[in-house]
């Protein structure tokens, strides 16, 4: 995730934490990968062939330790998952958790994510993108590393179908009105809750740690849907 979209990008969005993986994730991660990982490499994805259907597909970018998106996929079969994580004790995690609920419904990433809408995601071809309690980087210094910019938006804007979401959820208020100022001056989408204003939480969003963790802290969460009108 990267705050620039040309080929000459030096600000990231993430600090690559070398967390060292479980036993289970490790294995999970060398036996599964084949089944349910996807690279760089392979250039531009094939849905259809891909997930071996024609189904509506979400994106959701930094899935973290797995758990909400393991939760939709397995409530939405009928739905095509796929996810983007840098941090490998988290994908491990979720391919162990893929294998263990049998879902056919998930693809996942383990890269840039900037650098796969970019090359490995067809323009129009997603229903939804999702950022869920994105690295908040507080410090007003740190502010550029935050990856909801414009230069992001724009690139989301081409690879979401006309009528399909983007949908951020923070429970940093700074960061949420950094989003909603971003978003609200991008053209091309429209807030589905009206100018300026939060959604309410969607029935198909799992209720993570990090937003479990921030209510108890006093954290408000907020969700921030739009969409692609043009």
């Amino acid at each position: 995730m990267l705050e620039e979209v040309s080929n000459k990008r030096t600000i990231r969005s993430f600090v690559l934490r070398m967390g060292r993986m479980t036993p289970s994730q490790k294995i999970a991660y060398e036996k599964l990968w084949s089944q349910f990982g996807l690279t760089i490499e392979q250039g531009m994805i094939d849905g259809d062939a891909l997930f071996g259907r024609s189904a509506p597909t979400v994106l959701e970018i930094g899935f973290g330790m797995g758990d909400s998106l393991i939760a939709m996929a397995q409530a939405a079969p009928d739905i095509n998952f796929i996810g983007i994580e840098v941090h490998r004790p988290g994908v491990g995690r979720l391919l162990r958790l893929a294998a263990e609920k049998e879902l056919t419904n998930i693809r996942v990433f383990a890269e840039d994510a900037i650098e796969v809408l970019r090359d490995c995601i067809p323009d129009a071809s997603l229903d939804r993108v999702q950022l869920f309690f994105p690295d908040p980087w507080p410090k007003k210094k740190h502010h550029k590393r935050r990856i909801v910019q414009s230069e992001f938006i724009g690139l989301v804007r081409t690879k979401v179908k006309l009528g399909g979401i983007f949908h951020a959820a923070t429970d940093w208020e700074n960061y949420a009105e950094h989003m909603m100022q971003v978003l609200s001056n991008e053209p091309g989408w429209e807030n589905r809750a009206g100018q300026n204003q939060f959604s309410e939480k969607p029935d198909y969003r799992p209720s993570t740690k990090f937003e479990i963790r921030g209510e108890r802290l006093g954290h408000e969460v907020r969700d921030l849907i739009f969409q692609r009108l043009t």
